[in-house]
């Protein structure tokens, strides 16, 4: 039983207390309080400050991508002369997959900085997801508190506007009657007018009690004259059902309404979350097809996502720079919220501070303020029942006519009791005091560890972004050129069957001299080592010096030799370095 009395408090998080013990410069670099006064410029000054360290780490990232530029634009360029002899160098070291080689390495690097970057980005964009949404549910949670209080709040004016309204038709009706039928009776007379009395005095007294009484014009669109013809009937409308009404204008009503502030926050956090949610999005297809782009060797799709990641990068840095100002001043609120909403003029005006540290603080030792006007109404009804009671008791045996307005006057006492204990219920501090908690936690806690999450994402997506910058000149870089791409479609057009080394010695023959044919060699008169074939006849001389057959029978004839690659030669001819002459000039002697 103790557990449910007890009262729910706030107490500031770590996250609050070591931004609020942040140091605050203003733009003379002089030490300032770090107490929360949005309206001052000094603050708001410390607050740039802040704000415009995002600024000077924006220009730093510049300066950096600025210099890998110029490093790939100026310092590569003498690379080009000695282009080709790196080429041999690369295709001398390879295993003919291509990546062996400088220009491989660089690939290489070029690739796993980008990969890198990539997924830190893509880390940075799985915190933004969870901090816009941990900031939302705060935003949230805020809202429906406010909601809440002030359902409370109109909840409270309709039931004094009810009572007093049905006071002043209980007065203006059947009292009025009663006292013209007891015209001849002084004692009956004497108690009538009483009850008239009885009744202004608590019109008076709850008409005193003052809380937020904009909040019922604002929301529920009620008049706060309320005319003695009629009763209101007390149905204020929840806030899980009322329609939400958008905020004409951007000024704070005064005194301040609940109602407006939630609906406010509501209209800004539905932007704000959709600007978030955007700028993940753009983040996220930013990494993806630069990763794309790198894989596919797509020029102008890196050009078209280098532009985005510059624009990614502006954005993230310009968001650091608004939540941490937004951090730091959240930090300074949560540290103190009562000494705020104390001395501020937005709350205060209309309400006394005794009614709102009762209401902030609900403390045990504290009574409230509006106690002595409850007890001297409550006494004022309690005395108008009785001198009800005495003149059923007693007048209606001598005028009979005055029971229809003495049962009217009956029943408006009875709803106005009714009233009169949901009234008292109502002021009570514990229900207002736990909205207001809910809404700190909610702020304080959840909105706060939101935005630092939002922080961390915005400084990990601009280091991300920095470094894919700095990286994709190299990748470009790396890219084949058009020379490198017909020259390899040329490969592609050759004998696939033929070996990549065979290819290659026969580019360096080439750019060595023409080789010798095969009969020139030295040792073209050996026999092949897998040939079972005799020697070849030596052939006939015709008259005009070519060699001939004509004198060689058909079945002496021979087939030619099989042809030989420049590598089978050189393999071969180790194995036969000696060959035998004789057997040559005996080729030929026949």
């Amino acid at each position: 039983m103790a557990a449910m009395t007890t009262v729910p408090s706030y107490t500031p998080s770590l996250w609050v207390r070591m931004c609020h013990a942040l140091p605050r410069l203003d733009l003379t670099m002089q030490m300032k309080d770090n107490i929360f006064v949005p309206d001052s410029w000094e603050y708001q000054q410390t607050l740039l400050v802040l704000s415009s360290l995002s600024a000077i780490a924006l220009v730093i990232s510049l300066l950096v991508v600025l210099s890998f530029l110029i490093h790939y634009c100026c310092c590569h360029r003498g690379d080009r002369s000695e282009g080709s002899e790196e080429e041999e160098e690369d295709e001398d070291g390879s295993t003919g997959h291509g990546y062996s080689g400088k220009k491989g390495r660089g690939i290489c690097c070029v690739t796993w900085v980008a990969v890198a970057a990539v997924t830190l980005c893509c880390v940075a964009i799985g915190i933004g997801f969870y901090g816009n949404s941990e900031a939302n549910d705060g935003m949230y949670q805020l809202t429906s508190s406010l909601l809440t209080a002030n359902y409370t709040l109109a909840s409270i004016d309709l039931l004094i506007s009810d009572t007093i309204a049905g006071l002043q038709l209980s007065v203006s009706g059947p009292l009025t009657s009663m006292e013209e039928l007891f015209t001849g009776s002084k004692p009956f007379l004497v108690s009538t007018r009483n009850c008239r009395r009885l009744s202004d005095n608590v019109v008076n007294l709850l008409s005193s009690i003052s809380l937020a009484r904009s909040s019922v014009d604002f929301s529920l669109g009620n008049d706060s004259s309320i005319s003695g013809a009629s009763i209101i009937p007390l149905t204020p409308v929840p806030p899980s059902v009322a329609p939400t009404v958008v905020p004409t204008s951007g000024l704070m009503p005064n005194p301040f309404s609940p109602g407006w502030a939630a609906n406010t926050l509501m209209v800004n956090e539905d932007y704000r979350w959709l600007s978030y949610v955007l700028l993940l999005l753009l983040d996220l297809i930013v990494c993806l097809f630069i990763l794309l782009g790198l894989a596919k060797q797509a020029r102008w799709l890196l050009i078209l996502m280098t532009v985005l990641a510059w624009l990614a990068l502006f954005l993230s840095w310009g968001s650091l720079g608004l939540e941490t100002a937004t951090v730091v001043a959240l930090s300074d609120f949560c540290s103190d919220p009562n000494t705020f909403v104390l001395n501020s003029t937005h709350f205060n005006t209309g309400t006394s501070s005794d009614v709102l540290d009762y209401y902030l603080t609900c403390s045990r030792r504290m009574n409230s303020p509006f106690q002595q006007l409850l007890t001297q109404s409550q006494r004022a009804l309690s005395n108008i029942h009785t001198h009800l009671s005495s003149l059923e008791r007693n007048a209606l045996t001598q005028f009979p006519k005055a029971e229809k307005s003495l049962r009217e006057v009956q029943q408006i006492l009875n709803s106005t009791e009714g009233n009169f204990h949901q009234l008292v219920a109502l002021l009570n501090c514990r229900g207002l005091n736990k909205d207001y908690i809910d809404s700190l936690k909610g702020l304080c806690y959840d909105g706060m560890e939101g935005l630092l999450y939002l922080s961390l994402y915005s400084f990990l997506s601009a280091l991300a972004f920095t470094a894919i910058l700095c990286s994709l000149p190299g990748a470009w870089r790396s890219f084949p050129s058009e020379s490198e791409e017909y020259e390899d479609s040329d490969s592609e057009s050759e004998d696939p069957f033929t070996s990549h080394q065979a290819r290659r010695q026969t580019a360096s023959g080439s750019q060595r001299g023409a080789m010798a044919p095969f009969y020139n060699y030295p040792g073209a008169g050996w026999t092949p080592p897998f040939s079972s074939a005799p020697p070849l006849p030596t052939p006939n001389v015709s008259s005009n010096g070519n060699p001939g057959y004509e004198s060689l029978p058909l079945t002496d004839r021979q087939s030619p030799p099989p042809s030989y690659s420049p590598s089978m030669l050189t393999g071969y001819g180790g194995s036969q370095s000696h060959p035998n002459p004789a057997h040559s000039r005996n080729l030929y002697s026949r």
